[in-house]
């Protein structure tokens, strides 16, 4: 998997990473990983669903990872969910 078949769930809409998504698939990559972190969690499950169900039929859920990430702030070290959520054909 090439590191361009990774999109990154921030704080846009829904729409731009299903967008990005389906773009890696037509552009000719077999698998993408969709990555959150924190609140953007619920929302890359979304791109996922969508992607899958609305665009992509013959894309499926590889596999779905979950992990806490301790993040460095200026208050000291705080512990962040994050998910990686593999789909393929």
């Amino acid at each position: 998997m090439a590191e361009d078949d990774v999109v990154f769930v921030g704080s846009k809409p829904v729409m731009n990473y299903v967008l990005a998504v389906v773009t890696q698939f037509n552009g000719g990559a077999k698998e993408v990983k969709i990555l959150a972190r924190g609140r953007a969690i619920s929302r890359a499950v979304d791109v996922a669903e969508v992607s899958r169900a609305r665009f992509l039929l013959d894309v499926s859920v590889k596999n779905i990872q979950i992990s806490t990430e301790v993040l460095n702030t200026d208050r000291g070290e705080t512990n962040v969910s994050a998910i990686e959520i593999l789909l393929g054909k």
